[in-house]
């Protein structure tokens, strides 16, 4: 995930930016849309002083981050981010933590900015540039820490973008800053990456007793996969297709009255049953394979087993594997 974060002060044109970047396939995101929320619920008018007053007061409340923190619970991995009205340190820090994350301060010269003010006719806008001058310079710095500290944002920005006029120019400026990005991706490796698809597999189980998958990758792509649950055709296990789940019966007793196949049992006669060779391929487990699914993926030509946790009574097994030559390695996530 990417966030290009924009501060800067009053009608700089961090708007047109972030309209920009949002043609450019980034999702916006403003931290004053958590304030103006809050000033709705309260009843209170959008103007900028009741802005401000309220924003100080929610950072007073949940923390100098608060803004930032709000506004990332309602981001999707996977997605890049704009997001403008930071005005606080902790605010540029919180998203630093989220991501690769730049901040950008947008300028302007004070005349033309309130110059654009009177253009926009908002609601509670100063009417004068000694009074939007003053109303600014509450934001710049203040002894209370959960106050608007403006002036800090500007200095630990990465870049300053000018907005004197020219549209063109402003976007040719907008371009070279996202050219000059330094972006890292924190990857998964290939077996916490295929770990990951098996965990989410284990979901789809309907086992009473506990939720396990397997699936087996080769040339680090899925060629099959399989949960824990009753055969086809017969009744679920969570709906009373196999009496022992049901009854909870204790670990290693009575597995010859188990209905359930278990996932890697599953993953490998999938494969099978479609015809895709699975020689020379991994299995990922969510659980290490008892004996009887380690006679499969020996017998299978498997190569590799990775599981996440260990399956109880299960020593004859991995020790079984191993003299068999399969390589055994146990999952990091």
């Amino acid at each position: 995930m990417i966030i290009i974060g924009f501060t800067g002060r009053n009608a700089a044109g961090k708007t047109t930016a972030t309209k920009y970047l949002t043609e450019k396939g980034f999702y916006y995101k403003s931290l004053s849309d958590v304030i103006r929320e809050e000033a709705k619920k309260r009843g209170m008018e959008s103007t900028r002083e009741n802005l401000i007053a309220i924003g100080n007061e929610l950072r007073e409340k949940h923390g100098v981050a608060a803004l930032s923190e709000l506004t990332l619970q309602r981001m999707e991995s996977g997605k890049n981010y704009v997001v403008d009205s930071i005005r606080h340190p902790a605010e540029a820090l919180a998203l630093k933590a989220a991501g690769n994350f730049s901040l950008f301060h947008i300028f302007a010269p004070v005349e033309k900015r309130f110059k654009r003010t009177l253009e926009r006719q908002r609601v509670g806008d100063p009417q004068t540039l000694q009074e939007f001058i003053r109303l600014e310079e509450k934001e710049f710095q203040s002894s209370n820490v959960a106050a608007q500290q403006l002036l800090e944002c500007e200095r630990m920005s990465n870049r300053m973008i000018e907005n004197n006029g020219e549209l063109e120019r402003f976007q040719k400026e907008l371009d070279a800053a996202l050219k000059e990005l330094e972006v890292s991706f924190s990857r998964p490796s290939w077996d916490e990456y295929f770990m990951g698809i098996a965990k989410q597999v284990a979901v789809r189980s309907n086992c009473m007793k506990r939720q396990v998958a397997a699936i087996i990758a080769k040339d680090k792509r899925i060629i099959s996969t399989g949960y824990n649950g009753t055969p086809r055709s017969v009744k679920n296990c969570n709906e009373g297709g196999c009496p022992r789940c049901n009854n909870f019966a204790e670990s290693g007793k009575a597995l010859e009255e188990c209905l359930c196949s278990h996932g890697e049992e599953n993953a490998i006669v999938q494969a099978a049953y479609h015809g895709i060779s699975v020689k020379g391929a991994t299995i990922y487990s969510t659980f290490s394979p008892c004996l009887l699914c380690s006679k499969m993926i020996i017998n299978s030509g498997l190569t590799r087993v990775v599981y996440n946790e260990a399956y109880p009574l299960n020593d004859t097994a991995l020790k079984m594997l191993r003299e068999a030559g399969i390589e055994i390695a146990k999952s990091k996530i």
